[in-house]
């Protein structure tokens, strides 16, 4: 009897310990605005709701820069461009908690409902929304999509108003998550529809446990998963707005993965024997935004006088310490359509004051300088950047005060048009050029709050609305680099640098990779000691 019992006795020993799940804890550098990732537009936002709790109809590939199937199998589009028909994946469950325990799959219901939130002010839920839909507005998803409805459980069909390249691409965006129709549904009768950005239920890897503000967003490993259940159970976001302490952190093994290092402590990481750097060319832009919406900040000599004042290369080597390239107009280098003739404005104080001079501002005036108090991968010293630019704008007379806010207040008064200079940063959602330029350029993003600067022109708006009429690369991108030559001759940003992306983290860390866009996948991370 005892001989019988012992091969059941040994068994466990001899699993490997790798398939056990470890927990995962993530240094991140600042606390998401929310849940309900429709209603927010920062990358922030995205990650810690989009990327881990929810699934879209489809996903963008970075590494072989293609769409590829999410919680959709396929799809088809008519040959007119007008119609996408979407076959769902079947069996894919929603989140079971203690707030929610799902009667049914996921179906082409609840992509209607996720759809028909944004785009219907009639919807109950689209009034819920007291941040608005800022991607969906801005991406003018109210006027392209004609109708959205099912023609079977696990079949969907968009009609769009008129042929869009970039619709597919837009699907692949966070705030194109698909929600439970549901537990919305639940929500609404019970009177609680505030609880979807507390309590989000998903069809993603990880389960929400868990937020405290400032601290942290703990997840658990989603046993349903229709992808495969994670291996690191559970996930902890650790909030850590200090670069050196999210390194510190790692170093010390309570973090096992630091996002957003400043420069030297991506030097210093890699001489440690413990961890390791990922790095990736992000697909990003830093800039200073500035409100042509405020005088006299509305004069394009005026504008064009604040890129000339700054010194951007002594920026760069003060700031990213040389881990990024110079930027001259909003696209990053590796995108297609990428004006590289664009000549961007070089460091000319004297121009600059003769600039102002003929605005009728020989004597300068006063304006502000938003900045966060964190740092992060498109601003890895805000404090020291912020006084740098008010350094230089002294010597041609602007009086700049600098005035460091909290990220998600400044997120939301900077949505409200309320600053004058803002340091702020663009991560584009997938290859599409037109990430950048429709919801940072076009009329329909000043009033949903993603155009930081606040410029609505129509000349403008019809050259990026061309430009997503066709699919002939080639036409748009001529379309492209002309809407590039108009937003450099109004400089309306001040271009600052394209960062490269890198993550710190743990030598037992495996399978992560590091993504252009800023996005977060930890369902294929395992972790050993």
């Amino acid at each position: 009897m005892r001989l019988a019992m012992l091969p059941l006795l040994l068994a466990p020993l001899l699993v490997p310990a790798q398939v056990f799940a470890a927990a995962l804890s993530v240094c991140t550098e600042a606390s998401p605005e929310g849940f309900d990732v429709v209603q927010y537009n920062s990358l922030t936002t995205t990650n810690a709701s989009a990327d881990v709790l929810m699934n879209r109809l489809v996903d963008f590939d970075a590494r072989q820069g293609t769409l590829k199937p999410s919680l959709a199998d396929s799809w088809e589009v008519s040959t007119d461009g007008l119609t996408y028909l979407f076959k769902l994946h079947p069996d894919v469950k929603f989140h079971s908690t203690a707030w929610f325990k799902p009667k049914r799959p996921l179906d082409a219901r609840d992509v209607v409902f996720s759809f028909q939130r944004m785009l219907d002010p009639a919807n109950p839920w689209h009034k819920v929304a007291q941040s608005g839909f800022p991607h969906a507005q801005s991406m003018q998803l109210t006027t392209l999509i004609k109708q959205v409805d099912a023609t079977d459980p696990l079949t969907v069909r968009f009609t769009l108003n008129r042929p869009d390249s970039t619709f597919l691409a837009t699907l692949s965006m966070g705030f194109a998550s698909i929600y439970s129709a549901e537990y919305a549904e639940q929500l609404l009768d019970a009177g609680k529809p505030e609880k979807l950005n507390a309590q989000p239920i998903g069809t993603g890897p990880f389960i929400f446990s868990r937020y405290q503000k400032d601290a942290v967003v703990r997840y658990k490993a989603n046993p349903d998963y229709f992808a495969g259940k994670p291996s690191v159970d559970p996930l902890i976001f650790a909030i850590t707005p200090d670069a050196n302490v999210r390194l510190q952190k790692l170093r010390s093994n309570e973090c096992q993965i630091a996002l957003s290092p400043k420069p030297l402590d991506i030097a210093a990481a890699g001489q440690d024997p413990t961890l390791k750097v990922e790095k990736t060319e992000a697909f990003m832009t830093a800039f200073l935004g500035i409100n042509a919406q405020h005088p006299p900040l509305d004069k394009p000599e005026v504008r064009q006088a604040i890129n000339l004042a700054f010194d951007k290369p002594n920026y760069l080597k003060a700031v990213f310490e040389g881990t990024a390239e110079a930027a001259s107009g909003p696209y990053p280098p590796n995108t297609w359509s990428y004006a590289k003739e664009l000549p961007g404005y070089a460091y000319d104080p004297d121009k600059a004051r003769a600039l102002l001079a003929k605005a009728g501002l020989k004597d300068g005036f006063s304006t502000t300088i938003w900045t966060r108090p964190s740092s992060s991968l498109l601003n890895p010293n805000p404090s020291l950047g912020a006084q740098l630019l008010q350094a230089d704008l002294a010597k041609v007379g602007i009086k700049a005060e600098i005035r460091v806010i909290e990220w998600g207040e400044l997120i939301r008064r900077a949505k409200a048009g309320e600053h004058d200079l803002l340091f702020m940063g663009w991560a584009g959602d997938n290859g599409d050029p037109d990430n950048f330029l429709t919801p940072q350029f076009s009329c329909a993003a000043v009033e949903s709050g993603t155009n930081f600067a606040r410029y609505c022109d129509q000349g403008l708006d019809k050259l990026i609305s061309a430009a997503k009429t066709t699919g002939e690369q080639g036409v748009r991108t001529k379309l492209y680099q002309e809407a590039q030559s108009k937003i450099q001759q109004q400089a309306l940003w001040l271009p600052l640098a394209h960062p490269t992306a890198a993550v710190l983290m743990r030598k037992g860390v495996q399978g992560y990779e590091v993504s252009p866009f800023g996005r977060q996948d930890f369902s294929k991370v395992t972790v050993t000691p």
